[in-house]
């Protein structure tokens, strides 16, 4: 199936047109024709005197396919370049691992990854009687992207909001999920058309409680897990990012500070010795630049590796060291905004070569566990305890009750 065999919009005119501007407020909204977004829509005439508060009948339908998923985690950041696709890739990796049925949708539509992360370039999707049928990493996890429908993986996507938001919807209403315990959304970074659509999608689909059901948790239904990285300039961003959760009534599950700080095993580095070249006679400034410039590099990573193996013999030896700042930024944002941390993963080579390899973090699971050393190599890493802390916090506050009666 291809990309082109999507509507073009997927939801009526009366509440996006699919030759509406791109940032189309639907017919339905009171600023419908009014607001500087409808200049020059065909439509505007139309949409200004058409009849307000219209139902989108797309959203019944959402809601009764969503009924059948008890956790919605949409992975958001209000910056590209964070690692939202790794964590969001992991994330659902790690819930199928821990007995989990999981769906992992990936609502970037210009920029899919997903396939890349979970090892299923090349997959496409079926149709049946019951929907789109998503393509399948293990039995309990199951993935949709617009990347299984281009029919060249060079392919750029240029579409405005609406078509976009019909899709995403489409994605919503059309996949046989099946019965979930949780949904990981993949979300492009910002605070336009794709959150805006997926939030008020998957507002109030919350399953329903049965008979006698203790109360959910907090992390019940839909929720955020907002991703960073410790600078600043990503801070800021991401600010924004739970601003928007709050102001469209989406709940924050928590923070994860990803690149927080390097961690890798000091085998995997090079280690160099800068020789001062000899002067020239020189002086002053001058002097000092021409000798920064001439230094003589000795590679002495086996003498070092050695005399540390002397003199801690039976250790392993990890490097660490703080990439953007010492301290990291999350935790100030958690401490103004009122949210929860849940957990700092460091930047590690083993994580990247995982999500280049479209495998867990954590290695294969058992019956592929003969591939051999490349799944071996991908397997290892450091960032693994602190990735797994993350899942279980998310796990804790999502399953309440249910995951503590589970862990004992």
């Amino acid at each position: 199936m291809s990309a082109e065999a999507a509507p073009a919009a997927g939801a009526p005119l009366a509440e996006v047109p699919a030759d509406a501007n791109q940032h189309c407020p639907g017919t339905s909204s009171d600023q419908a024709g009014k607001s500087a977004a409808c200049a020059g829509c065909p439509n505007q005439s139309i949409c200004a005197t058409a009849p307000k508060n219209v139902v989108d009948p797309d959203l019944a339908l959402i809601a009764q396919r969503m009924s059948a998923v008890r956790h919605k985690l949409l992975v958001l950041s209000g910056k590209g370049g964070v690692g939202k696709s790794t964590v969001a890739a992991q994330l659902a990796f790690a819930l199928a691992r821990r007995g989990f049925e999981v769906g992992l949708l990936d609502i970037d539509i210009c920029g899919p990854s997903v396939p890349k992360m979970l090892g299923l370039e090349g997959q496409e999707v079926h149709s049946s009687n019951a929907g789109w049928s998503p393509v399948y990493v293990e039995d309990n996890l199951a993935v949709m992207s617009i990347g299984f429908m281009l029919p060249n993986p060079d392919e750029a996507v240029i579409w405005r909001g609406p078509r976009k938001n019909g899709l995403i919807k489409q994605f919503l209403k059309d996949v046989d999920w099946g019965a979930l315990d949780f949904l990981v959304v993949d979300a492009p970074p910002g605070t336009s058309d794709e959150h805006i659509t997926i939030a008020q999608c998957l507002a109030g689909t919350s399953p329903a409680a049965g008979p006698g059901a203790a109360a959910a948790p907090a992390g019940s239904g839909v929720a955020a897990v907002i991703v960073t990285t410790p600078q600043d300039v990503a801070i800021i961003d991401v600010r924004k990012e739970v601003s928007f959760c709050r102001k469209v009534g989406l709940p924050v599950l928590g923070v994860i500070e990803n690149m927080s700080g390097l961690a890798t095993p000091l085998e995997g580095c090079r280690i160099a010795a800068l020789r001062p070249a000899a002067a020239d006679g020189a002086d002053g400034a001058a002097a000092a630049a021409s000798a920064a410039a001439a230094e003589e590099e000795e590679d002495v990573t086996a003498a070092a590796l050695a005399m540390l193996a002397e003199r801690f013999p039976g250790r392993r030896f990890e490097l660490r060291a703080e990439v953007f700042r010492q301290g990291g930024g999350a935790d100030r944002l958690c401490a103004d905004m009122g949210v929860a941390m849940l957990g700092r993963v460091p930047l590690d080579p083993a994580l990247g070569a995982a999500a280049d390899a479209g495998r867990s973090a954590e290695g294969p699971a058992a019956a592929e566990a003969g591939e051999g050393a490349k799944v071996a190599a991908v397997a290892a890493g450091a960032s693994l305890p602190a990735l797994r802390a993350v899942v279980g916090r998310v796990v804790e506050l999502t399953e309440g009750a249910r995951a503590k009666a589970a862990a004992l």
